[in-house]
Parts: structure tokens; C-alpha cells; sequence
């Protein structure tokens, strides 16, 4: 199938498709006669992988790791673990500093009178940070 094919087959753009041959994610596709890119059945279960990991938040060089471990059938499980687990540490810290920001930030709004008056809490923070 050709790239436009691979992209509706897959749900990953054709755009990201040519993104993730040009930095080694994915190999290089095979070309037709014309040039084209072709693709099969295996290059759309790693695409559907690639998609299905982004969608979970890992960043392009934790997708390679998994890609890796994904294809090793001697891989350790321990090794996935390790690199899911490191990421749910991750997504755990951007929660804390998600919180924190909006619990300022409604502490902020809160004080706010709204008003016609030009004095506002939430832009003397901005001014003195």
C-alpha cells in the first residue's frame, strides 16, 4: 500500500510516517518502480505500536527503546517494566506540577476582585516572579 494508505490504515499522518523513517523509528520503506513508498501488513502493526505508545505520552526515544524490546522476543519483561515504570514516575511529577500550578493559579483568580479597579493579585504575581 502506498503512504496515504499506510496513514488511513493506521491513523498515523503520512507527514509523521516520512518523520519517523527520516529519524530511524520506523525502516525505511521499500519503493516502487515510480518511487513511491510501499508498505505492508508489518510496517502498519509498527506504525499502530508507535501510535498507540505516543498516545500513552512516551517520548520518541522511549517508543525506540519499546520498539526494540517490542521486537526481541528474548527480552527481559523486567526491562518493559523498568521503562514503563520511569515513565509513570514522569507523568506522576508533570501531574504534581500541573496541581500546583492550577492551585495557584484559581488561589490567584480567587483574590481577584474583578472589578473595575485596576489592582489585580494575578498580575502583581506575574510582575514579581
Amino acid at each position: 500500500m502506498n503512504i496515504g494508505e499506510a496513514a488511513g490504515r493506521s491513523g498515523v499522518s503520512a507527514k509523521m510516517i516520512r518523520h519517523y523513517e527520516s529519524i530511524g523509528l520506523i525502516k525505511d520503506s521499500k519503493r516502487s518502480a515510480a518511487g513511491y513508498r510501499l508498505y505492508g501488513d508489518v510496517d502498519l502493526h509498527n506504525l499502530r505500536f508507535i501510535k498507540r505508545a505516543r498516545s500513552l505520552g512516551f517520548s520518541l526515544a522511549q517508543v525506540s527503546q519499546l520498539l526494540s524490546l517490542w521486537q526481541d522476543r528474548s527480552r527481559a519483561s523486567a526491562d518493559v517494566k523498568r521503562l514503563a515504570m520511569a515513565h509513570v514516575e514522569e507523568l506522576d511529577n508533570k501531574v504534581a506540577e500541573l496541581t500546583a500550578m492550577r492551585d495557584l493559579l484559581h488561589e490567584l483568580a480567587v483574590s481577584c476582585h474583578g472589578d473595575n479597579r485596576p489592582d489585580c493579585p494575578i498580575l502583581q504575581n506575574l510582575e514579581n516572579s
